[in-house]
């Protein structure tokens, strides 16, 4: 036999094995968000992540520490410098469990049911990361890695990697790569294999406006002070227009145009017009004219309410006109928009457009940039070749709505591309009670992984 087809024998031989080992992993409760600092719980997954790689003859296998919780490391050499060398990110942490009551099984006593394995973080992520480690186990047993291979696998993500920006900075030259092979990720369906190439960055920001010292009777001063209730409505109102464009200052001066093929691939989603009316329960679809809904939420920058609040809103009425109101407002941001670019846009419209009745503040509560990886790219074409390999049909190509800080954070950092590649369902539950793994989808996942390792190098 040869590459892959050594490997992919030995990972279908341990098939049992694979599964028993990802129950171990998903036993142990490792919720970051209950660890103030590093928990036993925390410790010991994280320990268990580097018994694995040392296991497989990692050198450099260390738990790392950060002010939280510590991040695996390991390397693996041996392919040498005419070879690539790709970092493996993943996280080992995971969400809580609550509602505890609505979950069929203890969330840590993984069971499988039908053709799904039920555990906290059995997506997200501990079975993508099992993945990736076993196909890499399953090269290294058998024909050799002819990459090299740097893991880095944090267990903050899902409080929002707080420590991680500090963490690489300080150990950059540890990290240097040529690509970032991320397992945070899915496909759209079991039959439908894709490749997210693009994620939209984030910036999100909390406006508060001041008017009067304080709430005042409406009936006595309503008329002669101005309402910040009215005045943050009006100017929300204006940051867009009836053709759903933004109009903050320079809002699109950077954005990356959709080119013409990027379109057809969108449009082989299964995700048409029906479908979205579907998923969301709208009596109707809206947003920037002249695009499709799948194009919209994945492909154009947005600006969204998501959240207002002012004056009275308990049971009853109370006739009051508010001193302050308060509304957060996020942006989903395109290549090659950035935070530091919004940011100016939107202070700059809060200067022109606020009356002189009220003052203003502007937060920034969160950003990220947005990332890309061009369609042609060796790291795609062979992660396209991969899942052909192993689903029989070419993949669709599928950009992310969502933000995913990582991928920016270690463009910008280490500057290089991440190759977005796990195999996690849309219905896996994913932070609900009941998550699940499909493990048709991870034994494919393992094959497809391996495809990928053997196939990039070339």
């Amino acid at each position: 036999m040869t590459a892959p087809d050594a490997a992919l024998a030995y990972a279908r031989e341990h098939r049992q094995a694979i599964l028993e080992d990802l129950k171990s992993l998903l036993r142990i409760p490792s919720i970051s968000s209950h660890a103030m600092g590093t928990s036993p719980a925390m410790l010991q997954t994280a320990e268990w992540i580097a018994g694995q790689l040392r296991g497989l003859g990692f050198e450099a296998v260390d738990l790392l520490p950060t002010p939280r919780n510590p991040v695996v490391t390991g390397e693996w050499l041996r392919a040498g410098p005419s070879a690539p060398t790709l970092l493996v990110y993943g996280h080992y942490d995971v969400q809580p469990t609550d509602p505890l009551e609505l979950w069929t099984s203890d969330p840590f006593d993984p069971q499988v049911r039908g053709d799904n394995l039920y555990a906290r973080g059995a997506s997200d992520m501990k079975g993508q990361l099992v993945a990736h480690i076993k196909a890499v186990e399953s090269l290294i047993r058998t024909t050799g890695l002819k990459v090299n291979l740097k893991f880095m696998i944090e267990g903050e993500e899902e409080i929002g990697s707080p420590d991680l920006e500090a963490f690489l900075r300080q150990h950059k030259d540890r990290f240097t790569c040529d690509l970032c092979f991320n397992g945070d990720s899915g496909i759209l369906a079991p039959d439908i294999p894709s490749l997210t190439y693009g994620v939209r960055g984030l910036s999100y920001f909390e406006i508060r406006l001041t008017g009067p010292a304080s709430d005042l009777h409406s009936g006595s001063f309503g008329g002669a002070v101005d309402n910040p209730a009215f005045v943050l409505c009006q100017l929300i109102a204006g940051m867009r227009d009836r053709r759903g464009r933004i109009t903050l200052p320079g809002f699109y001066d950077r954005v990356r145009r959709v080119s013409k093929s990027e379109r057809e691939e969108l449009a082989r989603l299964p995700m048409d017009e029906a479908w979205w009316l579907e998923k969301t329960g709208a009596p109707a679809l809206s947003g920037e004219a002249g695009y499709t809904s799948s194009e919209r939420a994945k492909a154009r920058p947005t600006l969204e309410v998501n959240g207002f609040l002012s004056g009275f809103t308990g049971q009853g009425s109370k006739t009051v006109l508010p001193s302050k109101a308060m509304a957060k407002i996020s942006m989903r941001l395109v290549p090659d928009q950035t935070p530091v670019e919004v940011r100016q846009g939107l202070r700059a419209y809060l200067e022109a457009n606020a009356p002189p009745t009220v003052t203003w503040e502007l937060e920034e509560l969160s950003s990220c940039g947005p990332a890309i990886v061009e369609r042609d790219s060796e790291a795609v074409r062979a992660a396209s070749l991969a899942l052909e390999a192993v689903w029989g049909k070419r993949p669709v190509f599928d950009r992310t709505g969502g933000s995913i800080p990582v991928v920016g954070l270690i463009q910008d950092l280490l500057g290089v591309d991440s190759l977005l590649l796990g195999f996690g369902l849309p219905d896996d539950n994913l932070h609900a009670p009941n998550e699940k793994q499909n493990l048709p989808n991870l034994f494919k996942g393992i094959e497809a992984t391996i495809h990928f390792l053997s196939e990039i190098h070339k």
